[in-house]
């Protein structure tokens, strides 16, 4: 069955028609992509001019000396808190082992208290102690730094109001 020339003419210019809205589509996409990658462009300008010596400035201003103080704070409660309790544990371990020791040997000038001669107690040895202590002794400086990098204070925060777009 033939088409007739009337319809193979409106066929013809609805193809033509056709053909022109592709063509204008492909110059509208060709065109938001010119749009996207300025787009693009100007952000990282943005970020480069704006973003970034931001971020590096409240690092270099808020961030950094908090985590100077923590880890300074830290420093002092392990030189002037942790060491010498756990050097007054290792001193005393090391006098129960020398008087026990002595004890054992039968030193005649070796001192022994009233307390060495009571029966052993069965439990954690010195060992296990000196490392509860470290232990212990480590949770507390790494606490006090992150409390003192953590703690709210209302500068170190970003206030949640929306980006304007930058006027051109």
């Amino acid at each position: 069955m033939g088409l007739s020339r009337k319809r193979k003419k409106e066929l013809r210019r609805l193809q033509h028609e056709a053909n022109k809205l592709w063509a204008a589509q492909q110059g509208l996409v060709n065109e938001a992509a010119s749009v996207a990658r300025e787009a693009g462009r100007q952000l990282d300008h943005f970020r480069r001019e704006q973003v970034v010596p931001t971020v590096q400035d409240v690092y270099e201003h808020r961030v950094r000396p908090a985590v100077d103080r923590g880890v300074k704070y830290s420093r002092d409660v392990v030189d002037h808190q942790v060491i010498p309790a756990v050097g007054g544990v290792i001193g005393s371990a090391l006098t129960a082992w020398d008087i026990a020791n002595a004890k054992r040997t039968g030193a005649p000038h070796a001192v022994v208290s009233s307390r060495a001669s009571t029966p052993a107690k069965s439990g954690p040895g010195v060992g296990t102690v000196i490392a509860i202590v470290l232990g212990i002794g480590a949770a507390v400086g790494v606490l006090v730094a992150a409390w003192q990098t953590l703690r709210a204070d209302d500068e170190l925060w970003v206030a949640d109001d929306p980006l304007s777009a930058p006027e051109a």
